[in-house]
């Protein structure tokens, strides 16, 4: 891999920092099907992982013809947090690898502000990131547009040729791709299938990665060896 000086590394949340997408996926799927829609919760992973709610509610909307009720976005969120309360984890090994982590570093999320905070309260990480949470709804264009890591870099007065992406989605990985960042993929979510450590390198993922404990191993490859001053989280 080539290497440069990182400033910046920006983390997915679903997905990567918590263990997630399962139980995201079989909540919409259960909510569809009050709706009268049956989509499965694989069916809803292979099609919704990695975007926001509204683009969701857009494309069920668009592909599948059906007029959702006005308060769709609320209510998958009441019902996310709520399955959260209850079986939400933190991905193995991140904690640690977050405490030794030497670089700058911010959570840049398609979820809401709320989702990610209550996400990462929920699972004892919050305090990793010093309040650095960026949210789709912050931007016009959520992934996989560049814009949400593009903002997030800025905030933080990193150069986004310098900054290094963590994403499990394929949307993710395109738009860290796109912003002209380095993107590293990660497949150790229990959502992730088969094949899909080769769709993430396809799309522009640098290396793949199933273990949490490697991750800084793969950020001192990129950094070459030249060093960073601890950050504050």
């Amino acid at each position: 891999m080539l290497s440069f000086p990182i400033d910046l590394v920006i983390f997915d949340c679903d997905g990567v920092l918590v263990d997630s997408e399962l139980i995201a996926s079989h909540v919409l799927s259960a909510y569809l099907k009050t709706l009268g829609l049956t989509i499965s919760p694989a069916q809803c992973r292979a099609r919704f992982t990695g975007i926001s709610l509204p683009a969701v509610q857009a494309h069920i909307q668009r592909e599948d013809a059906v007029a959702l009720p006005p308060d769709f976005e609320q209510e998958v969120r009441r019902r996310d947090l709520l399955a959260f309360e209850r079986d939400l984890k933190a991905m193995p090994g991140i904690g640690k690898a977050l405490k030794k982590c030497p670089f700058a570093k911010c959570v840049a999320s398609s979820g809401s502000s709320e989702k990610i905070r209550h996400s990462l309260t929920l699972t004892h990480l919050i305090d990793y990131f010093d309040g650095h949470l960026f949210s789709a709804g912050q931007v016009a264009h959520g992934k996989p547009a560049p814009d949400l890591f593009l903002f997030a870099a800025e905030t933080m007065a990193a150069d986004p040729t310098h900054t290094v992406v963590i994403e499990d989605s394929l949307a993710g990985v395109q738009a860290g791709v796109g912003a002209g960042m380095r993107v590293l993929g990660f497949i150790g979510g229990g959502h992730i299938a088969p094949g899909h450590d080769a769709r993430l390198r396809d799309a522009g993922a640098l290396d793949v990665f199933a273990d949490m404990t490697r991750l800084n191993a793969l950020l001192a490859r990129l950094d070459g060896d030249q060093g960073a001053a601890p950050s504050s989280g």
